[in-house]
C-alpha cells in the first residue's frame, strides 16, 4: 500500500508514479483526468502505459540520454517475464504490487544520479570476515556506464546540493528541520533541463507552478490511477534561484581549488574541519559525516517561546497538505438476512449428536504426517463417543464426587501441538458436552517461549487448573528431574490431564450428556495477542458460535459431505471456524496440513486439493507464496474442483497482491478467478466480511471530492448475520479511530465496527477494556446514536462501500501514528520489499513496529538478512529503503535493523512474533548484525535551539537581583583565628626544624605495605637529618643555585617527602613528578619527560631502581635519554649537614611547582609560593582540627593538589601522624586502606574516588568476612573523597550504605574541592553541619538557571554539596563571559579569593594574558577592587537552614562541572557527566561511557563488557535515551573494549585524550555507528 494520509479515501486510492511525479503542466490536468476517467472500464497494463504515454508525453521534459541498459523502464514485465521471474523465487509476493512496485523504482530513479555518500559504520575484523570499508565501492559504479570518477563522486558527496540534510543536533542556527528522505543529503533530481531537487511538503519550484501532491493514496488494486492537482502559490524557495524559467540547479563538476577530493573507498588523506589532514578511516568518515550535516536544507523551526527554566518540545502541526475528509456522513449498513432453514440443530453439540448417530463412519477429519502421508481418519461416530468420554472423565473423575475439580462453567485449558487436530478436536467438544469453557493455547516447549508467559496471567485470569493433552505432547513437554512438569513462568500451577481413550474410564451407559439448545453461557475463550504483547481471552457465547456458524454455512454455500482443506491454525481464527466448528456443523470433511509439513512440501495443500477433489480450502496469503514459489512446473495440478479459496489474513490489503499472482500461474491449472475469497476477521468480532463464493470481484465507483473518480476493488461483502428476525440482521459502520465513535464520512476511513449475535461478547475478566470493546454506541455528527444495541470494535480499519461492500486497509494494531500522520506497518513492509525483491531479506521476513522515543511514536524496521549478503551490499540496501520509505511514505525510518536470517522470534505457525521483537530491540537483546539509525531525519519535535540574550548592563542586573529578591551569590569561610605555636613560621622548613628540636622523636610518617605492615617511618628528627643530607647533595653533586628546579621522580613513600623538604633546605623548587610504570613505559614516560621539560628542571632526583629505568633500552625506544637533566640518586646520601639551611628572604617567593594534567587534557603547572603554602596548611588545620595527637589514614597519590599537601606538607605543619596508604597496594589488597583505619582507630581519612570505587567492587560481597576480621569503621569521623569535579554522589552513596553495617556513619562521607588556581577550596572537616543534597531541574541547569525540584521529580539531578568553605577564602558566583556578580539562582563559574591561592601558571611560553585573566580578574560591577582567581569550574551557592559553628546560616557550594568541558550545544550548556550518567543507566552492558563533540557533533563512546554480538544492541539504546532525557541527537556512537577510555590517577575521565585517539583511529573499536 502507498500510505499518504489515512484521512480521506481518495488519497489512498493506487497511483502510479513512474515519471509522473514531476510537476505536470497546467494543460496536463485535463489528459490527466480524462485517462483517469478511461479506467472505468478494464485495461491492460501495456495498453495503460501507451495511453499514458500518448496523453501526457507531449507535457513532460524529454529526459537525457542514457546508455540503452539504462534506460530501461520501470513498467511490470510482461505476463510470461513475470510468470519466469516469479517461478524463480525471487520476490515475496504477499507484498506484490505493480503500481506499488513502480512507485518505488521510480522514488530510487530520483537518487541514481548522486550516488549514497552516507559513512558506512565500522566494525572490527573480528566481527566480519571482509573489511566493509576495503570492499566499499560507490553504490551502482559497476553498473553504471557513465565516466564518474571516484573524487568526483566524493565530491558530489561532501560538497553537495543546496539542499543538504539537516542541521545536526547542535546547530544554532535553527535546530532539526522536519524529516527527510535520507537519500536528498547527496541527491537532487535532474531530468532534462529541469532539474527539481524534491522537498518534504512537495517541490521546489517558481511561484504558481502547478504541484503534484505527495499525499498517495491506497492501494488495493493494480491498473488504477489517480492524480490530485493543485494550484500551488507559496512564496520561492530562497535556498534556490527562482525565476520565471525552470529550475536551474547545477551539480557542483567538482572541487575549485586544487586540492584533490579525498577518495573515501580506500580511506586516503582527509581532511578535517580545520583543513588538518587525518590519514585515518574513522576521520575520514566523521568528516563525511560532518559536513552532510553542516547545511540545513529545512527552514528553521516554528518559533517557539522558550521560557529560560523550560524546553518546550515542538508541538506537531497538522499538515496543511494532508487531505480532508469532504463527503457526506456515511450511513451504518446492513448484511443480508440470514436465511430460515428448518433443518438446522439448535446447537452444535446437537449437530454432533446427530452426525455421530446418523453416519458413524462418514469422515471428519483426516490428519498428514511430514511425508503428506494420512496419518489418521477421524470419523464422526468416533468424534461423539471420544467426546462424551472425554467430557465424562472431565466432570466424574478429576477430583473427588464431593469435591470434583471442573465444575460446568469452569475453564480448562487445551494444549495440543499444530500437528494433532484431532486429539484437539476431540477435547473441545468434550469440553462442549461437558458444558466447560476450553481455552485452546500453544505448546509451552520451554520456559522462555515467546509470549507464554502472556498466556500464562491468561489462564491465571481465567482461572485454570486443569490442562488437557495428548499423551505425546505430554510427553514432549519439559520435566524436572523428578519427572514433573514445571510451572512455568508466569502460569498458575495446573493439573495435566492426558485425553487419550486408553487413559479414560468408559462412561457407563445410563450416562449421557445434557444437549442443551444454544443460550448466552461462554462456549468457548479465544485468545488474542495485543500490539504490546498483552494476551487477553475473547469470550464467545453459544448463541454467538451457533449463529456464526449459521451465518458461515450460508456465506460460504457449504452442503454436507463436502471436503474442505485447512491449512490454518486449528486453535483460532479462521481455522478454528471452519475447520473445526461450522465442518461439524454441515458433516464435512477437513483435510487438515501441519505446519511442518508446509514447511517440507509448500505445495502440500495444493496436492491435498488435487487428490480429494476439495470444494474449500482455507490458506493465508504466504501459503499462496510459498505454493508459488515451489510450484515449478507441475502438471498434475487441478484446481478446477475448488469452489472457494479463503484468504484468511485479508485484513492485510497486500494479500490481495498475492491473490493476484495467485491466479496468474494458476488459471492455466483449473482456477477460476471468482474462486478466490479473501476474507476479514478478528478476534472480537469473529468474521466481519467474506466475498461470497461463485461472484465475480465487484468494483465500487465514487467521486472523491473534486479530485477525480477512485475505483477500488472490494475485498467483501458484509458476513456476520443476526437471527432470522430481520431485526437482528448485523449492522456495520465505521468510526473515527481515537475519541468519540463518531461515525466517518463517506471518504474517510475508520475502524469497523459491527453490531450482531455473532461476535464475542467481552474480554474475559477485565470489565472496562469490555466496555470500551464491546459496548460500543457510534454517534452522529450530531451526537445521536445509531442504534440502541451495542456494537463491537472489529480492530480493522477501512470503510463501507456501496451495496455493503466492506474495503480493509489495515489493523488497528498496525497502525502508527507518526508526527499526526497515521502509517500502516503492512505498508512499510510493503515498500521495503519493493526495493530489491529477495536479494537480502531472508524469505521476506521484515517487522516493522513503532517505539516512543521523545513523546513521538518511531518507525523501526527490523528484518532477517540472507546469509550471502555482504556488509557493503547490506548498508546500500538500507540506505534505498530509507529512501523508498521517505519518498513513498513521507516518512522517516528512525532505526533499521538487519538480523541474521532465522534469529527473530516466532509465532507457533512461523510468523514473526511482533510484540517480542520489540521487546528485544527495547531491551538491546536483538543482537542485530547492522543498524541504521537516523535521527537526524526522524525527530522534528526537539526544542528550538536557545537564543543567547544580548548582554544586560551591570545596573540592569542589580535592579533585577533586588527586584527578585535573590541576594548576590557569595560565601566566606570563617575567620583564620588566632596565631599559634608553629603559626609564627612564616616557611615549612623552619617548622619542621622547630619540630625537630622540640618533639625530635614524634611520628611524623607511616608507611604501610600491601600487607598492612608498617614498611617504613619518620620521626620528626629522622626527616630534619635526611633532609639536610639532601640538600648537600643537591648543592655538592647537583650544583645547584637558590631557585633551581628539581624534578621529583618518586614512588608514593617516604622518599618523596625528604627529597621534598632536601629541596626547601637547599633553596630549590621541587616539582613532584608520578615515576613511569615499568609495564607501560612507553606511554607514561614521555609524560615524564615532558613536565621535566616544561618545568625547566636543572636536575631529576629518583630512586636507584627508577635511575636505572630512566636509562633503559626500553625508554630509550621511548624518548630521548641523552636529553635528560643530571639525575641523582638519593639511596646513596652523603654523610655530612649543610653549612646553613636556605632561608627565603621572601615569603611571596616561589615554594614549590605543582603540576596536573587536566579532564580537557591540558598539562598545567601551578606556582605556589611560601606565604601561600603556610597559609593552606594552616587552613587545612583549623577545618580538620589537626594536632599533634592526631592520626590520620591518607589513601590518595602525592603527586599534586590536595593530595600532596596532605601527603607531604600537613604533618610537618599540624604534627599529626600521617599514615600512608599507596593507592596502587590496593590493587592486591583492596581492604587495606580500610584495614588501616580500623586497626589505627583513625578517625579522620582521606582517599580518591579511584580508591573508593575500587574499594566498593572489590569489597562488596565480603562484608561478613571483614566484620568477623574486626574490620570497624564506627570511629570514623570524616572520611574526605578529594577531587576536583562535581562530586558522585551515587558512588558515596553506594560505599556508604556497603560498608554500614561496619560501623560506618553515612554522614561521615563527603568530598572536597579544589582546581588548579586553588588547591582546596572547600573541605568537610570536623565540626558544623553535614554535607547537604538538593534536586535540581537538570533542564534549567542547561540555561545557567538553577531550579530546586523534589527528589524523584522528572530530569530532577542529585547535587552533593562539595564540603564546608576553608577558613580564609571567599567565594562568588560570576558571569563567565560578562565577569560580573550573579544572584544564587544563577550557575556561574566559581571566583575564590584566598591568602592560599596559587600565584600564576609557570609556563616556558610566557602567556601572561591566560595568568592575568585565571588569577587577577576583577568583577565588571559591584565589588570591583577585590581581587579573585578564576577557577574554571561552574557552579552555585545557596544558603541553607543550616547554622555554622559561629552560629550563622550556613552557604553551600555546589559544584556542576568544568567549564571547558561543558559541552555548547544547540545553544545550551550540558555537561557531560550527565549525559554519561545516563547512557550507562540505559543497558546492563555499559560499564563505562564518555562523551565529547566534534565539529558540532555528540559522539558517544561506551565501554562493552560482554561479547562482541551485544556491540550493536547498545547504539538505538544510547541513541534513545540521550533524546529523551537530554533533548540531543547523536551523531556517532562508538563501542569500545573496557579499559579503552583513558582515566587519570584521580579517578578524572580524561575525554580529549579519548577524543583525540577517537579522532587517530587509535581506539580499535568493536563498533562505530554513524546516526543520520
Amino acid at each position: 500500500m502507498i500510505p499518504g494520509s489515512w484521512d480521506r479515501v481518495p488519497h489512498r486510492a493506487p497511483c502510479s508514479v513512474g515519471s509522473l511525479l514531476l510537476p505536470l503542466p497546467l494543460p496536463a490536468a485535463p489528459p490527466t483526468c480524462a485517462l483517469s476517467l478511461s479506467l472505468s472500464c478494464d485495461i491492460t497494463q501495456k495498453g495503460y502505459e501507451k495511453k499514458r504515454s500518448k496523453l501526457i508525453g507531449a507535457y513532460l521534459p524529454q529526459p537525457p540520454t542514457l546508455p540503452p541498459e539504462r534506460r530501461a523502464p520501470v513498467t511490470p514485465a510482461s505476463s510470461t517475464r513475470y510468470h519466469r521471474r516469479r517461478s524463480s523465487g525471487s520476490r515475496d509476493e504477499r507484498y506484490r504490487s505493480d503500481v506499488h512496485t513502480e512507485a518505488v523504482q521510480a522514488a530510487l530513479a530520483k537518487h541514481k544520479e548522486r550516488k549514497m555518500a552516507v559513512p558506512m559504520p565500522s566494525k572490527r575484523r573480528s566481527l566480519v570476515v571482509q573489511t566493509s570499508m576495503d570492499a566499499y565501492t560507490p553504490p551502482g559504479e559497476q553498473r553504471a556506464r557513465c565516466p564518474i570518477n571516484m573524487e568526483h563522486w566524493i565530491s558530489q558527496a561532501i560538497h553537495g546540493s543546496t539542499t543538504s540534510t539537516t542541521s545536526s543536533s547542535s546547530t544554532q542556527s535553527g535546530g532539526s528541520g522536519a524529516a527527510h528522505r535520507l537519500a536528498d543529503v547527496m541527491a537532487q533530481t535532474h531530468i532534462g533541463e529541469c532539474p527539481t531537487p524534491l522537498g518534504r511538503r512537495g517541490f521546489v519550484r517558481p511561484r504558481g507552478s502547478l504541484r503534484l501532491q505527495n499525499n498517495l493514496v491506497m492501494l488495493i488494486r493494480k491498473r488504477v490511477i489517480c492524480f490530485f492537482l493543485e494550484n500551488h502559490s507559496a512564496p520561492p524557495d530562497v535556498t534556490t534561484y527562482t525565476s520565471e524559467h525552470p529550475i536551474q540547479v547545477e551539480r557542483p563538476q567538482g572541487s575549485t581549488t586544487s586540492r584533490t577530493a579525498p577518495k573515501y573507498g580506500n580511506a586516503e588523506l582527509m581532511e578535517t574541519g580545520d583543513g588538518v589532514p587525518v590519514s585515518s578511516r574513522v576521520s575520514a568518515k566523521i568528516q563525511q559525516l560532518v559536513n552532510t550535516l553542516k547545511r540545513p536544507k529545512r527552514p528553521p523551526l516554528r518559533e517557539v517561546f522558550v521560557d529560560d527554566f523550560e524546553e518546550l518540545l515542538e508541538v506537531q502541526q497538522p499538515d496543511p497538505n494532508q487531505p480532508k475528509p469532504e463527503g457526506a456522513q456515511m450511513l451504518a449498513m446492513r448484511g443480508e438476512q440470514l436465511g430460515v432453514v428448518t433443518n438446522w440443530p439448535p446447537s452444535l453439540e446437537a449437530a454432533l449428536q446427530r452426525w455421530g448417530t446418523i453416519s458413524p463412519k462418514a469422515p471428519c477429519l483426516t490428519t498428514m504426517d511430514t511425508n503428506g502421508k494420512p496419518l489418521y481418519i477421524l470419523t464422526y461416530g468416533k468424534l461423539w463417543t471420544r467426546s462424551m468420554k472425554v467430557a465424562y472423565n472431565i466432570l466424574h473423575k478429576l477430583g473427588t464426587k464431593q469435591e470434583p475439580m471442573v465444575r460446568p462453567g469452569d475453564r480448562v485449558a487445551l494444549v495440543f501441538p499444530n500437528n494433532d487436530p484431532a486429539a484437539s478436536m476431540v477435547a473441545f467438544y468434550g469440553c462442549l458436552l461437558a458444558e466447560v469453557v476450553p481455552v485452546p493455547i500453544e505448546v509451552p516447549l520451554t520456559r522462555k517461549d515467546a509470549g507464554s508467559q502472556q498466556i500464562g496471567f491468561l489462564l491465571g485470569s481465567c482461572g485454570v487448573t486443569v490442562a488437557l493433552t495428548s499423551d505425546a505432547c505430554h510427553k514432549g513437554l519439559p520435566k524436572s528431574p523428578t519427572g514433573e512438569i514445571p510451572q512455568f513462568k508466569g502460569w498458575p500451577k495446573l493439573l495435566w490431564f492426558v485425553t487419550e481413550s486408553k487413559h479414560l474410564s468408559k462412561p457407563p451407559r445410563d450416562w449421557f450428556p445434557h444437549i442443551k439448545d444454544a443460550n448466552n453461557d461462554t462456549a468457548y475463550i479465544e485468545y488474542k495477542t495485543c500490539k504490546d504483547g498483552s494476551v487477553l481471552g475473547v469470550t464467545v457465547t453459544r448463541i454467538a458460535l451457533l449463529t456464526h456458524c449459521q451465518a458461515l454455512t450460508q456465506a460460504c454455500g457449504y452442503t454436507e459431505a463436502e471436503t474442505i482443506v485447512n491449512v490454518l491454525d486449528f486453535k483460532k481464527d479462521v481455522g478454528l471456524w471452519h475447520g473445526i466448528l461450522t465442518s461439524v456443523m454441515n458433516m464435512m470433511h477437513v483435510i487438515s496440513i501441519p505446519y511442518s509439513l508446509m514447511k517440507v512440501n509448500p505445495l502440500s495443500w495444493i496436492q491435498k486439493v488435487c487428490q480429494y477433489k476439495a470444494k474449500v480450502a482455507c490458506v493465508k496469503s504466504r501459503d499462496m507464496h510459498w505454493a508459488l514459489v515451489a510450484h515449478r512446473d507441475q502438471r498434475d495440478v487441478n484446481l478446477s474442483s475448488l469452489r472457494m479459496l479463503i484468504v484468511a489474513d485479508g485484513a492485510n490489503p497486500w494479500s490481495i497482491s498475492s491473490c493476484d499472482a495467485f491466479l496468474n500461474v494458476f488459471q492455466s491449472k483449473g482456477l477460476r478467478q471468482e474462486v478466490i475469497c479473501p476474507c476479514a476477521s478478528s478476534p472480537e468480532a469473529l468474521t466481519v466480511a467474506i466475498r461470497r463464493y461463485g461472484r465475480a470481484p465487484c468494483r465500487a465507483s465514487w467521486g472523491g471530492g473534486g479530485a477525480g473518480a477512485v475505483r477500488l476493488r472490494a475485498v467483501a461483502r458484509v458476513c456476520v448475520a443476526g437471527g432470522q428476525d430481520p431485526a437482528c440482521w448485523a449492522i456495520m459502520c465505521s468510526v473515527k479511530p481515537d475519541g468519540v465513535p463518531q461515525l466517518c464520512r463517506t471518504d474517510e476511513i475508520g475502524e469497523l465496527c459491527v453490531c450482531a449475535i455473532a461476535t464475542g461478547t467481552s474480554y474475559y475478566g477485565l470489565s472496562g477494556m469490555t466496555k470500551n470493546t464491546f459496548e460500543v454506541f457510534p454517534v452522529t455528527s450530531s451526537g445521536a446514536p445509531v442504534s440502541e444495541y451495542p456494537f463491537v470494535r472489529t480492530g480493522l480499519l477501512g470503510f463501507v462501500g456501496p451495496g455493503g461492500l466492506v474495503f480493509v486497509v489495515g489493523k488497528m494494531d498496525g497502525l502508527m501514528v507518526v508526527s499526526g500522520r497515521r502509517h500502516n506497518a503492512d505498508d512499510i513492509v510493503a515498500t521495503a520489499l519493493a526495493v530489491e525483491p529477495m536479494k537480502f531479506v531472508y524469505r521476506g521476513r521484515i517487522a516493522v513496529f513503532s517505539v516512543t522515543v521523545l513523546h513521538d511514536e518511531r518507525i523501526v524496521i527490523v528484518a532477517e538478512q540472507r546469509p550471502d549478503s555482504t556488509e557493503e551490499d547490506s548498508f546500500q540496501w538500507m540506505s534505498r529503503v530509507l529512501q523508498a520509505i521517505d519518498s513513498i511514505h513521507q516518512v522517516g525510518v528512525y532505526c533499521l535493523a538487519l538480523v541474521p536470517a532465522n534469529t527473530l522470534p516466532k509465532t507457533p505457525l512461523g510468523g514473526i512474533h511482533l510484540s517480542e521483537t520489540k521487546q528485544l530491540f527495547l531491551e538491546g537483546s536483538l543482537h542485530p548484525c547492522n543498524v541504521l539509525m537516523c535521527p537526524h531525519t526522524c525527530v522534528t519535535n526537539l526544542p528550538k535551539p536557545r537564543q543567547k540574550q544580548p548582554e544586560i548592563g551591570p545596573a540592569s542586573v542589580m535592579v533585577g537581583n533586588l527586584v527578585s529578591g535573590k541576594r548576590i551569590a557569595q560565601a566566606s569561610g570563617r575567620d583564620l583565628g588566632q596565631i599559634e605555636d608553629n603559626d609564627q613560621f612564616l616557611f615549612l622548613s623552619e617548622v619542621l626544624q622547630w619540630r625537630a628540636q622540640t618533639t625530635p622523636d614524634h611520628v611524623l610518617y607511616t608507611l604501610l605495605n600491601c600487607r598492612g605492615t608498617i614498611a617504613s617511618s619518620l620521626t620528626c628528627v629522622q626527616l630534619h637529618k635526611r633532609a639536610e643530607k639532601i640538600a648537600v647533595m643537591l648543592m655538592e653533586r647537583g650544583h645547584l643555585q637558590d631557585g633551581d628546579h628539581v624534578a621529583l621522580v618518586y614512588p608514593p613513600g617516604i622518599d618523596l617527602i625528604a627529597a621534598f623538604y632536601g629541596c626547601l633546605y637547599a633553596g630549590c623548587v621541587p616539582i613532584t613528578v608520578r615515576p613511569p610504570h615499568p609495564q607501560n613505559i612507553a606511554t607514561t614516560l614521555p609524560t615524564v619527560k615532558m613536565i621535566v621539560e616544561v618545568s625547566r628542571s636543572a636536575c631529576l632526583m629518583t630512586t636507584q631502581l627508577i635511575c636505572k629505568l630512566l636509562r633503559s633500552r626500553e625508554a630509550a625506544a621511548a624518548v630521548d635519554v641523552r636529553a635528560w637533566p643530571p639525575i641523582l640518586d638519593t639511596d646513596d646520601l652523603p654523610k655530612k649537614r649543610p653549612a646553613q639551611i636556605y632561608k627565603p628572604s621572601n615569603p611571596d617567593t616561589l615554594a614549590y611547582l605543582d603540576f596536573s594534567v587536566s579532564t580537557t587534557g591540558m598539562l598545567a603547572g601551578v606556582k605556589m609560593s611560601h606565604a601561600a603554602t603556610s597559609a593552606f596548611c594552616r587552613s587545612i588545620k583549623l577545618q580538620c582540627e589537626l594536632y599533634p595527637s592526631r592520626e590520620v589514614a591518607i589513601c590518595l597519590d602525592p603527586y599534586c593538589g590536595l593530595g600532596f599537601v596532605l601527603w607531604c606538607l600537613c604533618s610537618v605543619y599540624s604534627g599529626h601522624q600521617s599514615i600512608l596508604i599507596p593507592p596502587s597496594e590496593l590493587e592486591t589488597n583492596p581492604a587495606l586502606w580500610l584495614l588501616a583505619v580500623s586497626q589505627y582507630k583513625v578517625r579522620d581519612t582521606f582517599c580518591s574516588y579511584s580508591v573508593m570505587e575500587l574499594c566498593t567492587k572489590g569489597l562488596g560481597s565480603q562484608t561478613e568476612s571483614l566484620k568477623a576480621r574486626g574490620l570497624d569503621l564506627s570511629r570514623v569521623r570524616t572520611c574526605v573523597v578529594v577531587a576536583e569535579e562535581r562530586p558522585r554522589i551515587a558512588l558515596t552513596q553506594s560505599f556508604s550504605k556497603l560498608f554500614k553495617d561496619l560501623g560506618l556513619h553515612p554522614r561521615a562521607v563527603s568530598t572536597s574541592f579544589g582546581c588548579r588556581v586553588n588547591l582546596a577550596i572547600c573541605l568537610q572537616g570536623t565540626s558544623g553541619p553535614d554535607p547537604t543534597t538538593v534536586y535540581v531541574d537538570m533542564r534549567a541547569l542547561r540555561h545557567d538557571r538553577v531550579r530546586l525540584v523534589e527528589r524523584g521529580s522528572p530530569h530532577s539531578l542529585p547535587l552533593m554539596e562539595s564540603g564546608k568553605i576553608l577558613p580564609g577564602v571567599r567565594i562568588i558566583i560570576a558571569n563567565p563571559e560578562t565577569k560580573g556578580p550573579l544572584g544564587d539562582s544563577h550557575l556561574g563559574e566559581i571566583w575564590v579569593h584566598s591568602a592560599h591561592n596559587a600565584s600564576g601558571y609557570f609556563t616556558i611560553y610566557g602567556d601572561e594574558s591566560l595568568q592575568s585573566d585565571h588569577f587577577n580578574s576583577r568583577l565588571s560591577f559591584g565589588d570591583t577592587q577585590t581581587v579573585w582567581a578564576r577557577t574554571g569550574y561552574l557552579g552555585f551557592l545557596r544558603r541553607t537552614e543550616l547554622t555554622d559553628a559561629n552560629g550563622e546560616r550556613h552557604d553551600a557550594l555546589y559544584v556542576v562541572g568544568a567549564l571547558d568541558e561543558a559541552m555548547e550545544l544547540r545553544g545550551m550548556r550540558y555537561h557531560p557527566i550527565d549525559i554519561e550518567t545516563s547512557v550507562i543507566r540505559a543497558h546492563k552492558s555499559v560499564t563505562e561511557c564518555a562523551v565529547f563533540t566534534w565539529t558540532n557533533l555528540l559522539v558517544v563512546v561506551v565501554e562493552l563488557d560482554g561479547s562482541e554480538q551485544e556491540a550493536l544492541d547498545l547504539v538505538p539504546l544510547v541513541t534513545n535515551v540521550v533524546l529523551e532525557e537530554h533533548y540531543l541527537v547523536v551523531g556517532v556512537v562508538v563501542v569500545v573494549d573496557i579499559g579503552v577510555i583513558p582515566i587519570n590517577s584521580r579517578g578524572e575521565k580524561q575525554r580529549m585524550h579519548l577524543r583525540d585517539g577517537f579522532l587517530a583511529d587509535q581506539l580499535d573499536p568493536i563498533y562505530v555507528a554513524y546516526n543520520m
